[in-house]
């Protein structure tokens, strides 16, 4: 990894001192209106420009939302630029927890927004960390971000995605999930890899790799049942013998995609990558098969072969590693379209998601608190065979951040800094960072007296948000046309998702949102439970694409009346579609609606 420059370097290593630091406001005493009033100044665009070519850009520490009463977000910069500092009362705030796998690239950006970073804290704000055990999540507090989700593994392990991936072709049919090999999870598919074996031509190639490794460590290539090693688990896959090749060696894509919440789902791609070569020439030759630097793409493996050559210009196409926009413009060159193979990419990407997408959800609700707490990166690795047909390979969940070149700089400083302000990180109260969490123990006590308790009623918008998800999903055979009216009464509960989604749109960079879009409808097919989020932000976007602006200024209506917190709503209009429309369409009797069964069907 790249080295911090000195001064970075100190103010990672050093806590802030506070009196060292305090400027006019802070020494004089700010009020909390006073404060307010600062954090609101800071969302203004700053309008001062540079005086001299090298003087970097000033930009506001923090970005307004679209809408009224929401709050900004921090602001993270490019290289040349340079963030206003908040008063020290907000500033304090600013604390990123350190761990042994958080990447310069993300230690740097944090830096250049005034974070402090630190091993020990505990009142951080966002940490770049290692995945945890699903109940570890539990101790993250309401307003810190951890860059994982609980149960991503199912993806990110080799053997636990063939198997979600299988079981979806089984469910949704092979035309739909046609995009990953023929693949057997040994020792459990020994007898079925025998069958497909024997069934098989003599000259067939199979590649076998250990289910939770990376970096091309335990692959290789065999030929020969005697070959199969002995030890389990395995992954054995067939070999995609016929890639797409450039200056007669193999590639495969890293693809960057981010999930900023699963339910309703979001997900977005960077709209560059990188492109990562073999070091040989290849060749289907039987004889070959033990050439690392020939049939594996992995950049740690082929940067030990002498003949490896490093590129640093993300528009050149040379060398052994390009930017995906490289590769882009090479193929249109030779008169493919590249656009094309995006949309097949785009679509591999979603419904590899969504196969993980019942697991999450299942441990987010049980173990995170809200979920603001999760986001993540993932990495893809997509191969192209010689149609130019993308199939997947496997799925990071921490993919590779190291950025020694000035290829792998540009790109992913950019992605990182990008995906940060896409994250959406909000100054909390300081009420919730003085408050202590709770200790496991606690709260198992507070959950057992909790169910002694007698539960409190809820209330009429409560209600009548459960009913009208309810509604929408115990329909038995839907359409657009019943989908379609989920838009003509909103819910706070609506208001406040609609309003996170297209704020969380407009800073996004150079991510390109896939989920959900005017088209995601064909994809709710998919889900193994629909969720009813994801039917409403579906809907608007099929609404509003083509006019973002009207759907935007309705919102904007419904905030400057509160009515995403739960404020000044009209009861008696939303208890007259519940009422009339819901239950006579429904034929679910208000008197026998127990909270039992709003919550399950909630």
């Amino acid at each position: 990894e790249e080295e911090l420059p000195d001064d970075l370097d100190e103010s990672c290593s050093q806590e802030e001192d506070e009196d060292s630091d305090l400027d006019a406001s802070s020494v004089a005493g700010v009020s909390s209106s006073g404060s307010a009033a600062l954090v609101s100044r800071n969302c203004i665009e700053c309008l001062a420009q540079p005086t001299e070519a090298q003087e970097k850009v000033l930009k506001p520490a923090l970005v307004c939302s679209l809408f009224p009463n929401v709050p900004p977000t921090i602001y993270f910069s490019t290289r040349d630029e340079k963030v206003e500092k908040l008063p020290w009362e907000q500033r304090k705030l600013l604390r990123w927890k350190m761990c042994t796998v958080t990447p310069n690239i993300v230690k740097q950006t944090v830096v250049r927004s005034h974070f402090r970073v630190s091993k020990k804290s505990n009142d951080w704000l966002g940490c770049w960390g290692h995945h945890m055990k699903s109940p570890s999540f539990r101790a993250i507090r309401e307003h810190q971000k951890l860059n994982h989700f609980p149960g991503s593994f199912q993806i990110g392990r080799k053997d636990r995605l063939w198997r979600n991936l299988l079981k979806m072709q089984a469910r949704c049919g092979k035309k739909e999930f046609n995009f990953f090999p023929q693949s057997f999870i040994l020792p459990q598919d020994i007898k079925l890899l025998r069958k497909a074996w024997e069934e098989g031509a003599s000259r067939q190639k199979w590649i076998v790799k250990p289910p939770a490794s990376a970096r091309g460590i335990g692959i290789q290539v065999i030929h020969k049942w005697s070959q199969l090693p002995k030890r389990r688990p395995l992954l054995v896959q067939r070999y995609l013998h016929k890639p797409y090749l450039i200056g007669g060696k193999k590639f495969d894509l890293r693809i960057y995609v981010y999930v900023t919440c699963y339910d309703p789902l979001r997900v977005y791609l960077f709209k560059d990558g990188l492109v990562r070569f073999a070091s040989c020439k290849y060749s289907s030759s039987m004889k070959s098969l033990s050439n690392k630097f020939m049939h594996l793409t992995n950049y740690s493996v082929n940067k030990k072969n002498t003949e490896y050559k490093s590129n640093s210009d993300e528009t050149a196409c040379q060398g052994h590693k390009w930017a995906l926009k490289a590769l882009w413009s090479y193929l249109t060159q030779k008169g493919v379209n590249s656009e094309v193979i995006w949309e097949k990419i785009k679509d591999i990407v979603i419904k590899t998601i969504i196969a993980s997408e019942p697991y999450v959800n299942s441990l987010v609700k049980m173990y995170v608190r809200r979920p603001y707490c999760c986001h993540e990166l993932f990495g893809f690795d997509i191969m192209l065979d010689e149609n130019l047909k993308p199939w997947i390979l496997e799925v990071n969940i921490s993919p590779s951040l190291h950025s020694n070149s000035p290829l792998d700089v540009s790109i992913k400083g950019q992605m990182i800094r990008d995906l940060l302000n896409l994250a959406g990180f909000v100054l909390p109260s300081m009420d919730s960072v003085a408050s202590r969490p709770e200790t496991k123990r606690g709260s198992t006590c507070s959950l057992s007296s909790a169910l002694k308790e007698k539960p409190e009623p809820l209330s009429e918008h409560v209600i009548a948000e459960k009913m009208k998800k309810a509604y929408y999903l115990t329909q038995k055979i839907p359409d657009q046309d019943f989908y379609s009216s989920v838009l003509d009464i909103l819910t706070p509960d609506d208001v406040r998702i609609l309003v996170e989604t297209e704020d969380e749109y407009s800073r996004r960079g150079q991510f390109e949102r896939v989920f959900p879009t005017h088209i995601s409808m064909r994809y709710l097919r998919f889900f193994e439970q629909p969720r009813y989020f994801n039917i409403l932000v579906t809907q608007w976007e099929l609404k509003y694409y083509l006019n973002k602006q009207k759907g935007l200024e309705l919102l904007k209506n419904w905030c400057v009346k509160g009515y995403h917190t739960g404020a000044g709503m009209d009861l008696a209009q939303m208890w007259s579609l519940p009422k009339s429309f819901f239950l006579q369409k429904s034929s679910i009797q208000s008197d026998s609606f127990s909270k039992l069964e709003l919550g399950r069907l909630g």
